[in-house]
């Protein structure tokens, strides 16, 4: 008989793993407290018009890539899209000609030397940096290695030119600007800070070099951003099948409640209907928690449980989350339009940083996302705009009613403000109008305070520094944007995946 597992979350990452461990010939249930799967990368519909909630680009669909890996193995084909060239266009503030992050590694090259002048031996080494960086991650190492297996992955994947990355472990973007005397270039600091936040969730300061070179790289051919033909549902559509296909199970509105544990190792979960109310405990094997390292030890936090051995880690545990800066919130405005209002050969990603002064976030910056005809978002002649920015999640939660209401009008009339310098906004174009904030993702998504886009990849906390899939309970797996290696649905997938791997070495 199969060994039963039971994934807590139905985003990409809990699909993912539910999906491979259920063609590997395990038992699976993944369980969701929303009422469509895909978490941050899902949908909902308004009017005619299929809003992407969070997410709206994909990576990981180029030949080779994760998501291209895991349809195969699950005998399904890879979801239709189209690669975004470019994938970026950012506009510094007063600035009308846009910085374009052009898929053409040439392109690019020219672009960059055109927009930041001697800023090429940056450049150069990113690219260096990534390249190696890429064939070390191809090669499926286990970071942060937990025992003796996970040690053996990691070694096995290194070989000469990874060493050459050893120098910059524990450097920032920051530091290597400082180096390269190239820090008090202003418009080439706020590019990066622009770019930067969107992948790691902090700054150039704050960034993990080896982590930024990643996120800086992946923009180029071979690899590539993607555009979703129909929406981001897609990709949660398609693992659910594949889970379905291999007999896995997905309860969605039943939401995990609590992890129970004897002697350090997981026996079951409580779960709950949360249309009926009804709840139930179920035994299981083992359990993959595809949530935020807050929301884990909230699942944990039951004093039946008793953790053996395991408790002094787990209190070390503890006490790192505890200490973690906070994570980021957001804010998105989603705008259903007369294709009128869109500009004409307007791109469809934009970002927009409208103060030198002030932060890459709050109403000071814009990551911005638009529809293009035909793709399945709108109707024919219309088009979704959706507009997010970073936020502090927690001042969405100190206030009362009236107050938290009256802090997102001024955030949506700030943001439509905005939109309208670059965009056709009047009564006569726009059809529908919602936004959501940390509030609005706590309430859909389960993830604690509304938190978004994972763990900041600060140097303590990427890669060989990050949190493991590995827990200190036995039998207990996490996945998601919290481990490595970090946010997108590539990277929780590739996520999923190591914990697969880790699941069939302990015969589990």
């Amino acid at each position: 008989m199969s060994k039963q597992v039971s994934v807590i979350g139905g985003g990409i990452g809990g699909l993912t793993a539910g999906a491979l461990l259920a063609k590997r010939g395990y038992s699976v249930t993944v369980y969701d407290q929303a009422y469509v799967p895909g978490g941050c990368a899902s949908t909902f519909r308004r009017h005619g018009f299929t809003f992407d909630v969070g997410a709206t680009q994909v990576a990981g669909l180029e030949s080779g890539g994760v998501h291209q890996q895991m349809f195969t193995e699950l005998g399904m084909d890879v979801p239709l899209a189209t690669p975004c060239n470019p994938a970026c266009v950012v506009y510094l503030p007063g600035e009308t000609t846009p910085i374009r992050v052009w898929r053409d590694s040439e392109q690019w090259r020219q672009e960059r030397q055109q927009q930041f002048p001697g800023s090429e031996p940056f450049w150069q080494l990113m690219e260096t940096l990534f390249a190696i960086s890429w064939r070390f991650q191809e090669r499926n190492p286990v970071l942060p290695p937990r025992n003796l297996w996970d040690m053996g992955q990691l070694v096995s994947a290194i070989r000469p030119d990874t060493l050459l990355t050893l120098p910059f472990t524990f450097l920032t973007v920051g530091d290597l600007l400082r180096v390269l005397r190239l820090h008090r270039d202003k418009r080439l600091r706020t590019f990066l800070d622009m770019q930067l936040k969107l992948y790691s969730q902090v700054n150039a300061d704050e960034t993990a070099l080896l982590y930024a070179a990643t996120a800086l790289g992946i923009s180029q051919a071979p690899q590539g951003i993607w555009h979703l033909q129909g929406s981001m549902q897609v990709l949660s559509t398609c693992l659910v099948k594949g889970l379905r296909k291999h007999g896995g199970k997905l309860r969605l509105r039943h939401g995990v409640q609590k992890i129970h544990c004897e002697d350090g190792k997981v026996t079951g979960i409580t779960v709950g209907n949360d249309k009926t109310g009804e709840t139930w405990r179920e035994n299981t094997t083992a359990v993959v928690a595809n949530v935020t390292v807050q929301n884990l030890l909230k699942l944990l936090n039951d004093p039946n449980n008793s953790f053996g051995a395991s408790d002094l880690f787990l209190r070390g545990y503890q006490r790192r989350v505890e200490n973690l800066p906070p994570a980021n919130g957001a804010f998105v405005l989603y705008l259903g339009v007369d294709r009128r209002a869109i500009p004409e050969n307007c791109p469809l990603h934009l970002q927009f940083l409208y103060d030198y002064d002030g932060v890459v976030g709050e109403k000071n910056s814009l990551f911005v996302s638009v529809s293009e005809p035909g793709d399945g978002r709108a109707p024919e002649g219309q088009a979704t705009i959706t507009a997010s920015s970073f936020t502090e999640a927690s001042q969405w939660w100190t206030n009362t009613a009236e107050e938290y209401e009256a802090l997102k009008q001024d955030y949506v009339e700030t943001a439509m403000q905005r939109l309208s310098q670059y965009f056709h906004l009047t009564p006569d174009t726009i059809v529908h109008q919602e936004a959501a904030t940390p509030r609005t993702f706590a309430r859909f998504t389960a993830r604690e305070s509304g938190y978004v886009g994972g763990l900041g990849q600060r140097v303590s906390t990427f890669g060989p520094f990050g949190f493991a899939n590995r827990t200190p309970i036995k039998n207990l797996w996490l996945v998601g944007d919290c481990t490595h290696p970090g946010e997108g649905t590539a990277g929780v997938s590739y996520s999923a995946l190591t914990a697969v791997r880790q699941m069939e070495a302990t015969s589990l």
